[in-house]
């Protein structure tokens, strides 16, 4: 059986009927052949790669026309319909999405842009999940089988700022021992993040716009240029067009980089959110400590879905993974970090102190009173339980229904040596003998 000659390259005009014939003489030569000599084996492997890629492209450009239809009816649809809509196209979003609109603006903006090559600008506060929508850009284009790279630009010593986005040749500076490819060129082909693009120093700034519109690429200590192909994602959470103004960001780069711009609202402005995360947030973080989803307690649940979060969706993260690695099978408001922990109400109404001083007397002296009562008891049931079981931790937890690295931090947290409950049960036994 005769191998496809030509070369199965991607056109623009792909359709399902060309694709399952090309499939079909694919199969039929490996089905029929006798025998298949190497070149033979790797023009099929080209061909199969080169029928991958304008499947890709074919799904990537369809979901990008049944975007770009559904536009003209976006007024018309509800919060619901649009997020429903997202999620049967096949839209890629590794989380939860609730029915925020300026949330789902920036979602439906993604889409579109997915499929494109075009640079994107996310920005919203710290924690609002910029790099996880620069993930949603990158998964949802026909590059997501390539690399995706992450760079923190504010991270980067201004010194090996040039280094380390393009590279260095061997000897080109005290320390560089070998020849090594930067982040332009580990992203080749692929999607670069830059994240605190707003820290970046002027200098770099410059550097990062020749390669924005020249598509190459020079190492430190070398004049070789380098073709790259990375698309460019950038976020930030501070104002770019005001540190134009300010001189501190130039206003070349940042219309380079602004083609798409997307804004994420912050977590206090899209409540409805809040109990999806708690879920998704909540399977992952039993997911990683090997444990059980836990349960919140009413009072819990209220004061979360209250909370203003000034750190977004990464406080409540990390709240999500406190709240799982402290509590039992339920959560309640001691579990919280100390300082967003409210105080508990205080019964009655406050009454002066006879001195005249109102600070004595009050929600904050009350809840300092409970939490040293509360300590002391915490430190009096330890001492007692590690006694009755001679001092062994692991038995101790297993009464207790505690994790045992749990009952090890209280330990700690008061000052208490299980080896010293050994020694005093020891001396106990022997002055019984």
């Amino acid at each position: 059986m005769k191998i496809l000659d030509q070369e199965l390259e991607a056109s623009s005009t792909i359709s399902y009927a060309g694709l399952i014939e090309k499939i079909e003489i694919l199969r039929s030569t490996l089905r029929w052949a006798s025998r298949l000599e190497r070149p033979d084996i790797e023009k099929l492997l080209r061909q199969a790669g080169a029928l991958r890629d304008e499947v890709m492209q074919l799904s990537h450009k369809e979901r990008f026309v049944k975007a770009a239809a559904a536009e003209p009816t976006r007024a018309a649809l509800s919060r619901r319909q649009r997020r429903q809509g997202l999620i049967e196209r096949s839209f890629v979003f590794e989380g939860a999405f609730g029915e925020n609109p300026k949330l789902l603006e920036a979602l439906e903006i993604a889409e579109k842009a997915a499929p494109t090559g075009l640079p994107v600008l996310i920005d919203g506060e710290s924690g609002t999940g910029k790099e996880l929508m620069a993930k949603v850009v990158h998964a949802n284009g026909d590059r997501a089988d390539r690399p995706f790279i992450s760079v923190n630009c504010g991270a980067i010593p201004e010194n090996l700022l040039e280094s380390e986005l393009f590279g260095h040749r061997r000897g080109s500076f005290t320390g560089a021992s070998t020849d090594r490819k930067g982040k332009f060129e580990s992203a080749h082909t692929g999607t670069i993040f830059l994240d605190e693009i707003g820290e970046l120093p002027l200098t770099g700034q410059v550097k990062l716009l020749r390669v924005l519109e020249a598509h190459e690429i020079q190492r430190v200590g070398s004049d070789e240029l380098i073709a790259v192909d990375a698309r460019v994602v950038a976020a930030t959470n501070r104002n770019l067009r005001r540190l134009c103004e300010e001189g501190k960001f130039r206003e070349d780069l940042f219309y380079r980089l602004s083609v798409i711009h997307l804004s994420l609202p912050p977590l206090r402005e899209r409540r409805d959110e809040i109990p999806l995360l708690f879920q998704f947030i909540g399977d992952e973080a039993a997911e990683a400590l090997k444990r059980r989803p836990i349960e919140m307690t009413r009072r819990l649940r209220a004061f979360l879905l209250d909370y203003a979060y000034p750190g977004n969706i990464r406080e409540l993260r990390n709240i999500i993974y406190r709240l799982s690695c402290l509590a039992g099978q339920t959560a309640d408001v001691e579990h919280l970090p100390a300082d967003i922990r409210p105080a508990p109400p205080v019964r009655g109404a406050a009454t002066a102190a006879p001195d005249g001083d109102d600070k004595a007397v009050g929600a904050a002296a009350f809840s300092e009173a409970k939490r040293v009562a509360s300590d002391q008891a915490e430190r009096e049931f330890l001492e007692r339980g590690l006694q009755e079981v001679g001092g062994v931790v692991t038995e101790l937890a297993r009464r207790c229904d505690m994790n045992r690295s749990h009952l090890q931090s209280l330990l700690k947290k008061h000052g208490i040596r299980s080896k010293d409950s050994r020694h005093a049960n020891a001396s106990r036994r022997d002055e019984l003998a």
